[in-house]
């Protein structure tokens, strides 16, 4: 007698994974090694007939729909359990036109494949910093990256989204066709249905910028971020500043007496014209002695990796993360604090860079506003082993709570563990959380999209 599984097969070209059968266990793996859910069956859709199939039979049968784009979000929201997975990591076209600075993306794009091909051209797109992210969720959950400054969020840089809707349609979302569907996909996340397809605008950029890496020992951090408060005040938008603080790694560019002791680390990204890149980076050579340094010129596609190293997949990650105004000393002096504490050598407290251009758009722009932040800090837990989760975890949750006070409020509905609910999903969206209330009630009025940081009404 034919199974759910055979049923599934007989209606789609791409193979289905059920438990037991070889493939499961790594079609249901992502990035956060704490994620460790069993999907009912995961589908690896060849192309759009296989995601509207999927849907069908998922509604058919009673069962949960999850979409696993690049794996990579904190909360796992890839992968759920007793689902039906629709894995789009097969779909990995990217499609660039020069002529009109358009580049087409399919769902299961990671950084990487966008990049490869734009720099083909001498142009990008406005993504993130981690190269083996997958575009659809950082885009539909808003996005930033070295170009934010410049171009703002990855979402603002949308021309188009094709989607799968919950009743199984095929539609196109832009500025001209559905455009409160459209409004709703930039920072709005999976709430609304399958993407299927993105296309991006692009800017001329590369193949060469000015960035990399500089460290410091920790006994120098007073200075580096006193220097780093004082430059992000007032940076250009061709120039982000990334401050780190954490344990050096292993790694070849830093000295070796520095290993596995704190260090303060700054990751610069110039994208002006590069006779300047020397002249951006002396004042931060010139602070103290230091650890290591791999500032220079590179292509645009190295600088995209300089963070893969430290967010391998399968390694155990809890993260809490908030939006702020500015870097005032104590603030800065504060997260000194916490990183003493650290339990793991691969944990981290970050400020990314904002600003720039996101303030440019008004604040209704997208669902992903929060455009009065100039930057976002990020405590980056990130450890190996199951039995240190307890320790990892409290050590996050207390750093967190020592740095909420300087937050503007809202945080970025990407950077949310699971164990956050409703009332951080408020803080992520604030006053746009009706409106896309009342978009999710027109497109999936039964919820059916519910494997995310769901924003249905009660």
């Amino acid at each position: 007698m034919p199974t759910p599984a055979d049923e599934l097969r007989a209606r789609t070209r791409g193979p289905v994974f059920e438990p037991g059968v070889p493939g499961y266990d790594d079609a249901r793996s992502i990035w956060n090694g704490m994620i460790d859910r069993h999907p009912a069956l995961v589908l690896r859709c060849i192309g759009t007939a296989d995601v509207i199939a999927g849907i069908h039979f998922a509604r058919t049968h009673g069962l949960p729909l999850c979409v696993k784009g690049g794996g990579h979000n904190v909360a796992g929201l890839a992968v759920a359990e007793g689902a039906l997975m629709l894995d789009m990591s097969a779909m990995r076209g990217v499609w660039v036109d020069p002529g009109v600075r358009l580049a087409h993306a399919q769902p299961g794009c990671l950084l990487s494949d966008v990049d490869q091909e734009t720099q083909l051209h001498g142009l990008a797109a406005a993504l993130g910093f981690v190269s083996t992210t997958g575009v659809a969720g950082l885009t539909l959950g808003g996005g930033f990256g070295y170009l934010t400054r410049r171009l703002g969020w990855t979402c603002d840089t949308l021309e188009s989204v094709q989607m799968v809707t919950a009743d199984g349609r095929r539609v196109r979302a832009s500025s001209t066709e559905n455009p409160d569907l459209f409004w709703a996909l930039r920072g709005g996340g999976g709430n609304f249905g399958v993407a299927t397809g993105f296309t991006y605008r692009l800017y001329p950029l590369g193949p060469e910028i000015f960035g990399g890496a500089l460290a410091w020992p920790i006994a120098e951090a007073p200075r580096v971020l006193e220097r780093f408060r004082e430059i992000t005040a007032s940076a250009p938008p061709e120039l982000a500043l990334v401050a780190v603080l954490r344990a050096a790694p292993p790694a070849p560019w830093i000295a070796k007496e520095y290993h596995g002791k704190l260090v303060v680390m700054l990751l610069v990204c110039w994208t002006g014209p590069l006779a300047e890149g020397e002249g951006v980076v002396a004042p931060l050579r010139a602070l103290g002695k230091l650890a290591g340094d791999v500032v220079q010129r590179r292509p645009w596609v190295s600088q995209q990796t300089l963070l893969d190293a430290a967010n391998p997949k399968g390694r155990r990650y809890y993260w809490k993360s908030e939006y702020l105004a500015g870097h005032p000393p104590e603030l800065l002096q504060a997260a000194l604090g916490q990183i003493g504490s650290v339990p793991s050598p691969h944990s981290a407290v970050i400020f990314f860079p904002l600003g720039g251009a996101i303030a440019k758009l008004p604040a209704d722009h997208s669902p992903m506003g929060n455009r009065d932040a100039v930057s976002l800090f990020n405590v980056a837990g990130s450890w190996e082993r199951p039995e240190d989760d307890a320790k990892n975890i409290a050590w996050v949750r207390k750093s967190w709570e020592r740095l909420k006070p300087f937050s503007t409020g809202g945080t970025y509905i990407n950077f949310q563990p699971e164990d956050e609910g409703d009332e951080r999903i408020k803080a992520a969206l604030g006053p746009h959380l009706e409106r896309l209330q009342r978009v999710k009630t027109e497109w999936d009025p039964d919820n059916f999209f519910r494997a995310n940081k769901n924003i249905a009404p009660a």
